[in-house]
């Protein structure tokens, strides 16, 4: 398989920061090292971003800028409104508009079978729920506990209203993405297959093979009763260790992530736009001149120039159930583009962007923007191909570490949760929420104190709440405060 990484290979180690020859991370803010981090900054000029630098949290919790506040709104063990408990490892979520002026908030877990599950240690609740809702029953009184749950919150008066399972049976549900017709796409990144499996050195049983999308609508939610969905995978979108999935509306494509090192990209033309579950093609994304592309930046051998933009085409899979988990061999050999552990996703102002958790020669993340086709899955796309473009790639932890869920602001910059559990050696400030401008410059909204990545972040439609999830402590936090205005269309 030819391994294209010559002439439009080229170095960018003088490119430490987003676009080539910009040599600052924050609007106004020069400085003399790249290793300052905006917090540390007094008095940034962020114009409409000017959320100033981070004010200590009393309860060592979350630090987030001066006349900024959080709120907890639910936490991993609590009964639920349904009587069911809270799940560990809260993570990808997205919201939608409720009835009433209410906000609806739907959150995976991202559960193994040796963590909180929403049954109960001794699964004393599972005859609470119908097995045919279950994806996969697991052994008798051990089932496969991932899948999402549901809150219902009133941002008026900042309090959660309820909040009940919505899927179940599923595991290991990481992130997904919003669609446009009202639905959450939750990803398990797994790929279990039926028999024993071992987590946390604790065997399970699987009936079902794993590592498929499940469908969870947000309509389900009258106040007066629970929304559990039947679990029902998406297999024509493909068996590998899914993460995220971004749509994008004019044409219904689904883009979808994969975590793992070696993983591409994928995206899904369903033959029905909206009926996901009626079937599709599923293709993966490859450089129109670069067969085979590496782009991980690894090696000197292997660098992809941020900014530059690429020509993209996309390539046909075969054997979408791929019970060898070999989908992302499979690609690359057709010439499909290698991608460092593809993670969160997210449609934005007319374009798709990504996390690549271990991408850089630093290993520290990379963040890219799909510029869709005016014809993306149509015929003559060839013509008028979407281009690809690596957007920023630090190479340095003080600016950001690992990015992996992200979402669009309505101000119109990304924020970007870090996927790094710090230790007591490391600074504190290195697990954070940071901004990145449309010019690709990087600022701090939060950092944590309880030393485990960020997961889900997610707007309110109304614009006044930023939800978010500390995994490792299964808390959602529910923030608000003086947000930055908008500054460009975001849809």
């Amino acid at each position: 398989m030819p391994h294209t990484r010559r002439k439009f290979l080229q170095s960018s180690a003088t490119l430490a920061v987003g676009f080539a020859g910009l040599q600052r991370f924050v609007a106004g803010g020069e400085i003399d090292s790249p290793c300052r981090d905006a917090s540390a900054l007094r008095s940034i000029d962020l114009g409409p971003r000017d959320v100033g630098p981070l004010t200590p949290d009393p309860n060592r919790l979350l630090d987030l800028p001066r006349g900024f506040s959080y709120r907890i709104v639910s936490r991993s063990g609590e009964t639920m409104s349904d009587g069911f408990l809270v799940p560990a490892a809260a993570d990808g979520m997205a919201t939608f508009a409720g009835p009433d002026g209410l906000t609806v908030v739907i959150r995976n877990h991202e559960v193994d079978p040796s963590q909180q599950g929403p049954f109960g240690a001794a699964a004393q609740l599972l005859d609470k729920v119908d097995s045919d809702f279950l994806y996969d029953l697991g052994e008798t009184g051990k089932p496969c506990i991932g899948g999402t749950t549901t809150l219902v919150y009133d941002t008026k008066n900042q309090q959660l209203v309820k909040q009940f399972l919505s899927l179940t049976g599923t595991v290991r549900n990481c992130a997904g993405g919003p669609t446009p017709w009202g639905t959450w796409i939750t990803c398990e990144e797994a790929t279990d297959r039926p028999g024993v499996n071992v987590y946390g050195g604790i065997e399970t049983f699987c009936q079902q093979y794993h590592g498929f999308n499940f469908e969870v609508p947000a309509a389900r939610i009258g106040l007066d009763g629970v929304g559990l969905n039947k679990a029902v995978p998406l297999k024509a979108m493909g068996r590998f260790r899914h993460e995220a999935v971004a749509v994008e509306p004019k044409s219904g494509i689904v883009f979808q992530t994969e975590d793992v090192d070696d993983s591409l990209i994928y995206r899904y033309i369903p033959v029905q736009p909206g009926a996901l579950g009626a079937g599709g093609k599923l293709q993966s994304l490859a450089l129109v001149e670069h067969p085979s592309a590496d782009t991980r930046n690894w090696s000197d051998e292997a660098v992809v120039a941020v900014g530059g933009q690429h020509a993209v085409k996309w390539i046909d899979l075969d054997d979408v159930l791929s019970p060898e988990d070999d989908l992302r061999y499979q690609g690359f050999a057709d010439g499909a583009a290698r991608f460092a552990r593809g993670e969160g996703m997210w449609y934005s102002g007319g374009a798709i962007y990504f996390a690549c958790t271990s991408g850089g020669s630093a290993r520290l993340g990379q963040i890219w923007k799909y510029t869709p086709s005016v014809l993306e899955g149509q015929a003559g796309e060839s013509a008028a191909p979407g281009k690809l473009e690596l957007y920023i790639e630090p190479n340095n932890s003080k600016l950001v570490a690992n990015a992996d869920n992200l979402t669009a602001a309505p101000w119109g910059d990304l924020v970007v949760c870090e996927d790094r559990v710090a230790n007591e050696a490391e600074l504190i400030d290195q697990v954070r929420l940071v901004g990145v401008t449309p010019a690709g410059e990087i600022y701090t909204l939060a950092h944590n104190h309880a030393l485990t990545e960020f997961a889900g972040a997610c707007f309110s439609p109304d614009g006044s709440t930023l939800f978010v999830n500390l995994q490792k402590e299964g808390i959602t936090l529910a923030i608000t405060g003086p947000w930055p205005r908008r500054n460009r269309a975001v849809s």
